[in-house]
């Protein structure tokens, strides 16, 4: 019974992984990277897969073998450096969070005609509703499932039935004709830049799958994780490419809800709705539980208090974006954020994977390190490269 209880846990950590990266954030800059780059944007998607599965695979088994938080990682390597890292992780977590909210009271709006305010609030109190009941760990391994088949499901559709070109598609992807460091940047950042790839590791950490006996069953979590991301994203982009191509203009306000509506009328639009619905709650989920996560080892209050504080996250991202309002930059910079974010975070876990102090006799693979140290630099070369683009503009 244990071990298929861990294997519900561990198909609910990469659900949860996932769902944190596919949030409306993620719909947004598909479409508007799919606008901006065309075919040409399956090779970014390509390039991002790879990243994605060396920075992850890296992250979640020094964290299992660790078998502490990143944050008690990081202090380990250098005192003080875990609370950095949190820092910035709770930050970029807390503007993540704005995003997703704002996301899912786009759909109420788009679904039952509410304001996006009201929407917002509406979602923020289902959100909370799933830390309140007792189980919220099954609870929230559940939700993440239900939300991240209906997401899959419902794109699978749009991509059908807007006759997407997947021959040129399928050469750009090997071949491209432009490319956007902004853009790999921001979609890297975007499924495992600052909080995301850690929401599916600490919740193995709650859930006791640890240590290195684990480690098959975590590499497996860490790439069905990307690969459920990967897949969403894949979808989306056809579908937007088979708009485009077919002449469709996508809508600078909601770029995303335009490749649904172009594709397939008003019932394309109210499936948007669910889906940006769908990714906006499971990410205010992930992103609510994971931030909490990165600062709950810190005091004893915070571990006691874990619930009462991620409610309290969940209401400060809600008031936050009532006072704000228009999200679709917001989601755009966020990914960009959290992709300046994963070279810090990532380049302190390979740093822990060589003290035995942390990891005690657990050997590293070499491959994965050296390509991990690749992703690093990779993924810094790219935020220099992008903040160049973004300052000539």
């Amino acid at each position: 019974m244990k071990k298929q209880y861990n294997w519900s846990v561990l198909i609910g950590a990469a659900f949860l992984m996932a769902s944190s990266a596919i949030g409306p954030g993620f719909l947004t800059q598909t479409a508007v990277f799919t606008a901006q780059l065309g075919a040409s944007f399956g090779f970014v998607i390509l390039l991002s897969i790879i990243l994605d599965a060396i920075a992850q695979l890296n992250i979640w088994r020094i964290i299992t073998v660790a078998d502490k938080p990143a944050q008690d990682i990081a202090n380990q390597v250098f005192p003080g450096l875990g609370y950095f890292v949190s820092f910035l992780v709770f930050l970029g977590g807390m503007a993540f969070n704005i995003g997703n909210i704002a996301g899912a009271g786009l759909g109420l709006n788009v679904l039952l005609g509410v304001s996006v305010g009201q929407g917002a609030i509406m979602s923020a109190i289902v959100a909370i509703g799933i830390f309140v009941y007792k189980e919220s760990g099954k609870a929230m391994d559940l939700f993440a499932k239900c939300m991240g088949c209906l997401k899959i499901a419902l794109a699978l559709y749009i991509a059908y039935v807007s006759k997407p070109p997947l021959a040129e598609a399928a050469i750009r992807a090997i071949n491209p004709s432009q490319f956007s460091f902004t853009a790999v940047l921001t979609i890297v950042g975007g499924t495992v830049g600052g909080y995301i790839t850690f929401a599916g590791a600490h919740r193995l950490l709650d859930a006791r799958i640890t240590g290195e006996k684990n480690l098959p069953v975590v590499n497996r979590g860490a790439l069905s994780a990307i690969g459920l991301a990967s897949v969403m994203r894949l979808l989306l982009f056809i579908a937007a490419l088979g708009v485009i191509t077919a002449g469709g203009k996508l809508d600078p306000s909601n770029p995303a809800a335009s490749v649904f509506r172009l594709a397939s009328g008003e019932l394309g639009y109210k499936l948007f709705g669910v889906i940006i619905w769908a990714a906006g709650i499971s990410s205010v989920v992930g992103s609510a539980y994971t931030s909490v996560s990165f600062i709950k080892s810190f005091s004893p209050v915070i571990l006691k208090r874990n619930r009462e504080i991620i409610i309290g996250f969940i209401i400060v991202s809600c008031a936050i974006f009532l006072a704000i309002g228009k999200p679709v930059k917001i989601l755009l910079a966020v990914g960009a954020i959290n992709g300046f974010i994963l070279p810090i975070a990532l380049g302190v876990m390979l740093i822990a994977a060589y003290r035995s102090k942390i990891i005690a006799t657990y050997k590293q693979p070499l491959l994965l390190t050296i390509l991990g140290v690749l992703v690093v630099g990779t993924m810094t070369w790219m935020s220099v490269g992008a903040i160049a683009q973004m300052l000539s503009h």
